[in-house]
C-alpha cells in the first residue's frame, strides 16, 4: 500500500473545502467535512456512496444545486429516493450541472437528450460489466442520473466504485509504470458486437479509437483516479501487448475490490447520480426475467487530463 498524504483546497459554491487523500473528509468516520445544512446525508460507505433526503428535484434552488454539487465531489455518487418527476423534469435537473450528451448508439426515449432502457423477458440485461460511461468518445460525460421507473421485485441492483480509492491503493511501483501512460478506448468490444460490418465501418469512421491517460486527475478536485476500464479500454500503444495486456487485467481488478465500493437497491422513483470521472458502476443483471425500466440522463464531460 501507498502512503497517502496530499490535499487540496476547492472552491465549491462559495465555500473552501479541503479534499484529503481518500475524498473531501479528512476524518474515517463518515462525517462529511462541513455540515450539509439544506438537506440530510445518510453515508452508504464511509468514502463512496450517500442517500439525500429533504430535496425535491423538481425545482431545486440553486443554493441545493451548490451543495450538491459538493456532495456528489464528496461523496462521488448520490441517491435520491420517492421522485416523482417527469423526464422534462428528469432532463431538466441534470442540466445544472452543464451541455447533456446525446448518446449516438443508444435509444433514445420521447424526451431529446433521455436514453430509456426496458429490460425484460423479450430483452435480458447486458450492462454487467464494471465500466465508466463512452470513454470511447474525446470528452466522456461528466457524469449521469438515472431514474428507476419500473424495478424488479428482487435483484437488478447497481453497484458503483471509487477510482481514487483505486488508484491510491496500487503499488508505488505499478503507480510510476502508468504515470504518464495512455491507453486506447472503443466502441467496438460491446456495440461493435451487434453490428453489421457496413454499420461497424460507418460508426468507426464518426467514432475511432481515442487515447486516454491511465490516470486521469480529476478537473474539479484534483484527486488522482485510476482511468480504465473492462468494458471500453482495449491496450496500451505504448507497451508489448502482452506486457500491456496483464497490466490491464491486474488495473480492471482493482474495480473489484468491495472495500472501494457501494450497492443501491432500486425502487420506483429512486435515483443515482453519479460523477463518471471519478467512478465505475456495475448494472448486476440478476433479475430475468422480470422488467426493469430506467430512464439515465448524461452530462458532457471536458477531455480527461
Amino acid at each position: 500500500m501507498s502512503t497517502l498524504t496530499t490535499s487540496r483546497t476547492v472552491e465549491i459554491g462559495g465555500h473552501s473545502i479541503e479534499f484529503g487523500p481518500r475524498g473531501m473528509r479528512l476524518n474515517a468516520d463518515g462525517v462529511e467535512s462541513m455540515p450539509y445544512e439544506r438537506f440530510e446525508v445518510r453515508p452508504v460507505t464511509p468514502f463512496i456512496g450517500a442517500e439525500i433526503h429533504g430535496v425535491d428535484l423538481r425545482d431545486p434552488s440553486a443554493e441545493v444545486i451548490d451543495d450538491l454539487r459538493r456532495a456528489l465531489l464528496e461523496w462521488k455518487v448520490i441517491f435520491f429516493r420517492d421522485q416523482d418527476i417527469s423526464s422534462v423534469q428528469h432532463r431538466d435537473f441534470a442540466r445544472n450541472w452543464g451541455e447533456l450528451e446525446v448518446h449516438p448508439l443508444l435509444p433514445q426515449g420521447e424526451v431529446p437528450s433521455v436514453v430509456r432502457f426496458e429490460r425484460g423477458e423479450d430483452s435480458p440485461g447486458t450492462e454487467n460489466i464494471w465500466h465508466v460511461d463512452v470513454t470511447w468518445q474525446q470528452r466522456p460525460p461528466l457524469g449521469s442520473v438515472l431514474r428507476a421507473i419500473d424495478v424488479p421485485p428482487a435483484g437488478g441492483d447497481t453497484l458503483w466504485v471509487d477510482m481514487g480509492n483505486a488508484y491510491d491503493c496500487l503499488s508505488d511501483e505499478v503507480k510510476a509504470r502508468i504515470d504518464g501512460l495512455e491507453a486506447v478506448h472503443d466502441f467496438m468490444p460491446s456495440f461493435g458486437r451487434s453490428m453489421s460490418p457496413e454499420k461497424q465501418a460507418q460508426m468507426q469512421e464518426l467514432y475511432p479509437p481515442v487515447r486516454h491517460p491511465m490516470v486521469r486527475t480529476h478537473p474539479e478536485t484534483g484527486r488522482k483516479t485510476l482511468f480504465v476500464n473492462s468494458l471500453f479500454t482495449t491496450h496500451i500503444p505504448d507497451l508489448d501487448p502482452k506486457e500491456g495486456e496483464a497490466l490491464l487485467r491486474h488495473l480492471f481488478d482493482q474495480a473489484k475490490v468491495p472495500d472501494f465500493q457501494c450497492r443501491f437497491r432500486w425502487q420506483p422513483n429512486s435515483i443515482a447520480f453519479w460523477d463518471n470521472r471519478a467512478t465505475q458502476h456495475y448494472a448486476a443483471s440478476d433479475y430475468f426475467p422480470h422488467r426493469r425500466v430506467m430512464e439515465r440522463v448524461a452530462i458532457l464531460g471536458d477531455v480527461p487530463r
